[in-house]
């Protein structure tokens, strides 16, 4: 019982981990304004892929566990780039509509995978040990989805504090950590 205990905390730490990246990015993406329903599919979406990517990642893992680690990574910190660039020019030459990255089902796709990419290298590391996989997987989708959902919310209420350049501050949080992963 205390290996099956300390396996827990050691994955709910991970878990968090992995979502503090989908909460810092959440933030930025928050500061648009979006409408509550896309919070809650953004969480969603975000919670379905911290339980698809790790899963894939432990699949793999097996096999290719330090080739493909690198490339996930490579692959998040592009798209994060290429969002955050989206979300400035955005901010700098306007549109008063719903950016493309929320308000579209594949915006919301693309956005999902890009937070969720570690989560894939996560997976592979752990796909060579014997994990419970349905417990990690459980952890990493309910801590994806709250704190996605948290970082959102907390987007939405500094929005106001910052004003009109708020997406302009939330795509350069996105950039940030897009060249984070790519160092």
């Amino acid at each position: 019982m205390p290996y099956q205990s300390g396996e827990f905390m050691a994955l709910c730490f991970m878990a968090v981990a992995l979502g503090m990246d989908a909460f810092s990015m959440s933030i930025g993406l928050g500061m648009r304004g979006i409408r509550l329903l896309h919070v809650v599919k953004i969480s969603m979406m975000n919670g379905l892929f911290h339980i698809i990517m790790p899963f894939l990642g432990m699949i793999v893992g097996r096999f290719l566990s330090s080739f493909m680690g690198d490339i996930a990574v490579t692959i998040g910190g592009v798209l994060l780039i290429f969002f955050g660039f989206h979300m400035i020019y955005s901010s700098l030459f306007g549109e008063d509509k719903v950016s493309w990255i929320s308000g579209t089902p594949w915006g919301l796709l693309l956005f999902s995978l890009g937070v969720s990419m570690d989560g894939f290298s996560v997976g592979l590391s752990l796909g060579m040990f014997a994990v419970n996989t349905w417990l990690s997987l459980l952890c990493f989708g309910l801590f994806g989805f709250l704190l996605t959902a948290c970082g959102l919310l907390l987007g939405r209420r500094l929005r106001g504090w910052i004003g009109q350049y708020g997406e302009a501050f939330g795509g350069m949080i996105l950039l940030a950590f897009g060249i984070k992963f790519l160092i």
